[in-house]
């Protein structure tokens, strides 16, 4: 089983609730779903994001829904934050300065 953890900015936000929060409340059932199945070690259809260390899960339902993340190991994923496809580009710049802001603030280093 995974922990699903999230990222929370120096002020206390979660980038990614906040997203999830916004959405229509059957998108968010079908998105607990996913994320049910990623606790219990089913990525399904997720890839690595170009020229970045995190990846996404993507959903194929509705306006094209992502979770950006961070495997951390074998027992946490790290949730960064969420999009529709149209916006996306936007949101991995913004989920990148984010994963970046976590490892300073943590001392989480990518390279060990």
């Amino acid at each position: 089983m995974k922990e699903i953890s999230y990222y929370y900015t120096a002020d206390n936000e979660c980038p990614y609730l906040d997203w999830f929060n916004d959405l229509d409340f059957s998108i968010q059932v079908r998105v607990n779903k996913r994320v049910k199945k990623l606790r219990e070690g089913v990525y399904g259809d997720h890839k690595p994001l170009q020229k970045s260390e995190l990846s996404e899960l993507r959903m194929d339902f509705g306006k094209g829904y992502r979770i950006y993340y961070y495997d951390l190991d074998n027992t946490v994923v790290l949730f960064i934050a969420g999009s529709e496809k149209k916006d996306q580009k936007k949101v991995v710049q913004k989920a990148n300065q984010y994963f970046e802001d976590y490892k300073e603030r943590t001392g989480y280093d990518t390279n060990s």
